[in-house]
């Protein structure tokens, strides 16, 4: 599904040259769960702004569903995104003057789809992650945990085939960030892939495979243990 081969993304301004990423070479297979460890400023998120399309690697070669996109201009980056990845962020980055249900339905009207078509979409979604009953709460009358769920439902709303996670647990409690952790985990076994950014250990060990970076190199990779909360 992925392809990068030697990947690398350079930062400047007039007196520093920082490179963030240093000759990467990845592949993401189609249906893989993949968690990206990594000390602050190793490269993990510029990774994945990348794979998301929301930067340009500065050289290299990046292949997603066998096309090569390193070079693309953002009007058709933005396409390729719409139609095919969701994000989940630790923020959440929910609009606080919109209701659960505006915020989740948003990315369909971007898409200009029919009103009765983005309604079942949103009604389906808020089901599936359990967030229903809040379908008229602005976010700060929710929990972060069941913000979280609304940030998921979002992501899913749209039916991509790729999830994209900056650390989504990092600003939940326990309990939460384990709910959160078993829905993706669920959504991989549906058949989405999904690529989480994470700094927890424990977090990490649900996916299938954890890639290792340090100073913008992918340094190591090994198996996950596809943790779920009730054996963790």
């Amino acid at each position: 599904m992925l392809v990068m081969q030697s990947l690398s993304k350079v930062f400047r301004t007039t007196e520093v040259e920082t490179a963030a990423l240093n000759d990467v070479d990845l592949g993401i297979a189609a249906g893989e769960f993949t968690a990206i460890m990594g000390p602050s400023g190793c490269g993990k998120s510029t990774l994945l702004n990348i794979i998301g399309m929301l930067d340009n690697p500065s050289s290299g070669r990046y292949f997603f569903m066998d096309e090569d996109v390193a070079k693309y201009p953002e009007r058709k980056l933005a396409q390729l995104r719409k139609r095919n990845i969701g994000f989940i962020f630790q923020s959440f980055n929910l609009i606080d003057e919109l209701t659960v249900f505006a915020n989740v339905e948003l990315p369909l009207v971007y898409q200009r789809l029919p009103a009765a078509e983005r309604k079942r979409r949103v009604d389906a979604v808020l089901e599936r992650v359990g967030i229903s009953a809040r379908r008229n709460h602005v976010p700060t009358q929710l929990s972060g945990g069941q913000q979280q769920r609304v940030a998921v439902a979002r992501a899913l709303v749209v039916a991509p085939k790729l999830i994209l996670a900056d650390e989504p647990t990092g600003n939940l409690d326990t309990t939460n960030g384990e709910e959160v952790m078993n829905m993706l985990v669920k959504l991989n076994e549906e058949g989405t892939t999904v690529i989480m950014v994470t700094h927890s250990r424990s977090h990490a060990e649900y996916a299938r495979r954890i890639v290792n970076m340090l100073d913008g190199r992918v340094v190591t990779e090994n198996i996950g243990q596809m943790r779920r909360a009730g054996n963790a």
